[in-house]
């Protein structure tokens, strides 16, 4: 998680930790990278950050669905790096060490009001949005022109635990995110 409001900032902002360690989780309700669909799929993401978002010199490792095929982990894998181009084609620039892409069982499900996501023996990790000033629905960030989405939903971390590429991060009660997310390709 990182604790720093990235979607107010929109990543120009340094972290409250002076470092952003973060994991984030997508699942693929509907998608396709040329003819091969990616519907249904999971992939994680570790990232690592040593200063503002927006400066760069992340490390990144990805976690693709093992229920992928070959063609759709690869394609994945090139939309995740940026190099497919599209939405997602500043990671070339911000990314300065890929760690790698691991084929995994991934868990993603929706949690009472939020999102459980695990990956065995590397994620577990619980979000739950914030409660609205009345008391019920959630807090929510609209309009923005944060990357990941217009409207973003304020969530805390209930339990956040990550452990591979040599981090340890218990990240347990910080802050977390999600946003319903449309990406094109060139």
């Amino acid at each position: 998680m990182c604790f720093v409001p990235c979607v107010v900032s929109l990543g120009k902002t340094k972290p409250t930790y002076g470092v952003c360690h973060t994991w984030w989780g997508l699942h693929i309700d509907e998608g396709r990278a040329g003819d091969e669909s990616l519907d249904g799929l999971n992939v994680g993401v570790l990232m690592d950050i040593p200063g503002p978002l927006a400066e760069g010199n992340w490390s990144v490792a990805l976690y693709i669905d093992e229920r992928a095929s070959d063609a759709a982990a690869q394609a994945l894998t090139e939309i995740l790096s940026g190099k497919a181009g599209g939405t997602t084609s500043w990671f070339t620039i911000m990314v300065a060490e890929f760690l790698g892409v691991k084929r995994v069982p991934i868990e993603f499900k929706h949690v009472g009001r939020g999102w459980s996501f695990k990956i065995p023996k590397i994620i577990d990790g619980v979000i739950e949005p914030i409660e609205g000033a009345n008391g019920d629905g959630t807090t929510k960030v609209t309009n923005t022109q944060y990357w990941m989405g217009a409207e973003v939903t304020v969530c805390r971390s209930t339990k956040s635990r990550f452990r591979d590429w040599g981090r340890n991060w218990e990240l347990s009660g910080g802050s977390g995110e999600y946003a319903r997310i449309d990406w094109e390709g060139p």
